[in-house]
């Protein structure tokens, strides 16, 4: 893995604002709280938080459409329940999970 200039993952990982893993990522996790209208300009990335997010919080970095799939880490999390618009804070209110539902696997 390359870091450009820099000589380790943690100098890289300091410099940015929100972590992702995946090129297929649609939410990115804060690595520090972020407030509503900063600029997120990381990684041929522009966002513009819509709303504050928390330490460890997901944000969208691309629009969602309600019924897409939230992908985090290269990974399926969960489903949109509504739109999402990128720089909007993803959680509960506006994502269903689709791990450890024991319900969703009884309809299956």
């Amino acid at each position: 893995m390359s870091f450009g200039k820099r000589t380790s993952m943690s100098e890289y990982i300091q410099e940015q604002i929100i972590l992702i893993l995946s090129n297929h990522d649609n939410v990115g996790t804060a690595l520090r709280e972020c407030k509503t209208g900063d600029q997120i300009d990381q990684q041929d990335m522009s966002i513009r938080v819509k709303q504050k997010i928390r330490f460890a919080h997901k944000v969208a970095i691309k629009d969602i459409t309600a019924g897409d799939s939230i992908i985090k880490y290269g990974e399926e999390i969960g489903i949109a329940n509504q739109d999402i618009e990128s720089g909007e804070w993803v959680h509960v209110h506006n994502c269903d999970s689709n791990r450890g539902r024991g319900d969703l696997e009884a309809e299956t």
